[in-house]
């Protein structure tokens, strides 16, 4: 790859409709597998762009303005291909009250990141019911659970008892009109319109960006969905539960985790037919070398994934997979997926190894660490790093350079120019 004198000088004088084009066409490329003009850029600023702004994170999450600003700022000042956050939301947890997250400023500090509080919403004596049937569980025994002001979807009927038609809305439709039961459903009303207002207003966001010239984060554009053993495990089991559920009822685990494979699939697939959408993203959690054994990973956790990933694929949908963790260990299983199909972002995983054994499976993304960003690195040590990514790693393209973590937070300014300016100066075809 070549070099030039002033990398950070390549785009001066485009217009913004011109970078856009060229900034979405490299992404695309590199999606594809394709060699673009050079390695894109993915800045997944997060909160970081707080801090680069001058605001808090609550400030970040709760006023809109404030983001859009604190993300065109941070874009404008690095220049990447693009720039984003998740554009958390705290407001549907204030209203329905939600034991599994705390917000800057709503149970935490104002200028604290965003925490996950795990919990066993599910017990090991529900799996029968939720094999059984997972939507009545999750609606009258999960949310009550999870959510305090949903408990009193706890009094309503077996969800089965609406195929009895006449008969069963007059016997147990009244049950609606409970004040509690009522209040419940007014709560989730008051939930979904404000989430609709959240994506329209996220939709806001990246036109605001795409008019300065900045790409969407492809990988956001379409549904969330996960390893149907981190299904299990994040947001009911938790993670000792889980580990637990693999040697005391092996059999259930499994079965429950073919039901998840069903729901999410026909989730995640009527969402990219109604958006007309052909991207999911797939946080991974507890598969990497350091959660299991390979003996476990190949019997709890990649066939399940794997199908889930191949139908995705089947059906035109180009899944993005954040391999946390470390999982050298199991890249010989992910070399299995069809070719060129999927875009796998690894954070500490040996990227050269990446290479070498998924090169010519997926596109690959990462390459940065954040720790080096964090000042763990000089100026010099975090270009000849990124030198030997761009070198190596984007050999023959179909890579995307980003950070190994979304979380930038503590990055210094100076080395996030160093690292984006010889991306641009090594990165080019």
């Amino acid at each position: 790859m070549s070099t030039a004198a002033n990398a950070f000088g390549i785009d001066a004088g485009k217009s913004p409709e011109l970078l856009f084009n060229e900034r979405f066409k490299r992404i695309q490329d590199a999606v594809q597998c394709k060699q673009p003009d050079r390695v894109p850029i993915m800045l997944y600023a997060e909160n970081w762009a707080a801090d680069i702004a001058g605001i808090t994170r609550m400030e970040m999450n709760e006023e809109p303005e404030k983001r859009d600003q604190a993300l065109a700022k941070t874009a404008l000042r690095f220049q990447p291909d693009s720039c984003f956050n998740v554009a958390a939301d705290s407001k549907m947890s204030r209203i329905l009250g939600d034991r599994m997250t705390k917000w800057p400023g709503f149970g935490l500090e104002p200028n604290v990141s965003f925490q996950f509080v795990e919990n066993e919403f599910m017990k090991a004596e529900d799996y029968d019911n939720f094999i059984d049937d997972p939507a009545d569980w999750s609606i009258r025994k999960y949310l009550p659970r999870a959510f305090p002001e949903l408990e009193p979807l706890a009094m309503l009927p077996p969800l089965a008892m609406a195929g009895f038609g006449y008969y069963g809305l007059a016997w147990y439709l009244p049950t609606l009109a409970i004040p509690p039961v009522k209040r419940a459903f007014e709560l989730l009303g008051q939930a979904a319109e404000h989430r609709l207002q959240f994506f329209a207003r996220v939709g806001q966001t990246y036109q605001y960006l795409q008019s300065l010239g900045f790409a969407p984060p492809f990988y956001f554009m379409g549904p969330l969905i996960e390893a149907p053993f981190d299904f299990l495990s994040d947001t009911m089991r938790g993670m000792k539960g889980i580990f637990m559920d693999m040697y005391r009822c092996p059999g259930k685990l499994l079965a429950a985790e073919k039901k998840v494979i069903k729901f999410e699939l026909d989730a995640a697939l009527a969402q990219c037919r109604a958006l007309k959408q052909s991207y999911a993203f797939i946080p991974l959690h507890r598969g990497s070398d350091g959660f299991m054994s390979l003996k476990d990973f190949e019997k709890f956790y990649w066939p399940q994934l794997k199908e889930v990933l191949v139908t995705l694929i089947e059906n035109g949908i180009t899944p993005t997979v954040f391999y946390e963790g470390t999982w050298e260990d199991r890249l010989h299983y992910l070399a299995e997926l069809p070719k060129n199909k999927s875009v796998g972002w690894f954070q500490s995983s040996d990227m050269f190894k990446v290479k070498e054994v998924l090169g010519e499976t997926m596109a690959i993304m990462g390459g940065m660490r954040v720790s080096m960003l964090n000042g763990a690195a000089s100026v010099s040590e975090v270009r000849e790093h990124t030198h030997k990514i761009c070198e190596v790693v984007g050999k023959g393209g179909g890579f995307l350079m980003s950070t190994d973590i979304g979380e930038m937070e503590g990055s210094r300014p100076e080395l996030v120019e160093a690292w984006i300016n010889a991306t641009k100066e090594f990165g080019k075809y």
